[in-house]
């Protein structure tokens, strides 16, 4: 791996990082903080997107870990595997494509991953709290779906307007 790879990886890791842990907030759900608002897995999927899968991958278990050091609370592997997630399945969908990246592709691998972390991460919080998945998984379903065109609209502008990958 390139000197530039791993600076840039890591300016994507610390963005994460920042926007999820300083300007991301927890909305409660049934009792439980269940939803989380936040644009902190833009980085990730960037990540993914512009140096492969299992660049994108370790960037997400890293931003995890990072972001539980920082903000003082209980690791749980689970939520690390659904970060990790966020990295490897849009490098493994879209770092094949970058340059040439088409909006329904990159939708699509949002949609696909966006609603499997939803997922996984409701199943975390179910398993840890004894939370009721009838009260948890349709607002975080609703989230995802209002944040999914969100993040694609960035992501597409960065892509394709900024040129990041000329970086």
């Amino acid at each position: 791996m390139r000197t530039k790879t791993v600076v840039t990886v890591g300016l994507l890791i610390a963005v994460s990082v920042i926007l999820t842990r300083l300007f991301g907030f927890m909305v409660p759900v049934g009792g439980v903080m269940g939803l989380r608002i936040s644009f902190g897995e833009l980085p990730i999927y960037l990540s993914g997107m512009l140096f492969g899968p299992l660049v994108g991958a370790a960037a997400g278990a890293m931003a995890d870990l990072i972001g539980v050091a920082v903000a003082g609370i209980d690791f749980f592997p689970g939520f690390t595997l659904s970060a990790a997630l966020a990295g490897f399945i849009p490098g493994l969908l879209l770092y094949p494509h970058r340059s040439n990246l088409r909006l329904p592709r990159l939708l699509v691998t949002l949609i696909l991953t966006g609603f499997l972390v939803t997922l996984l991460n409701t199943y975390w919080i179910v398993l840890l709290y004894r939370a009721a998945v009838v009260a948890l998984l349709p607002p975080r379903l609703i989230s995802r779906a209002v944040m999914i065109p969100l993040h694609a609209g960035i992501l597409w502008l960065l892509v394709n307007r900024v040129r990041v990958d000329r970086l």
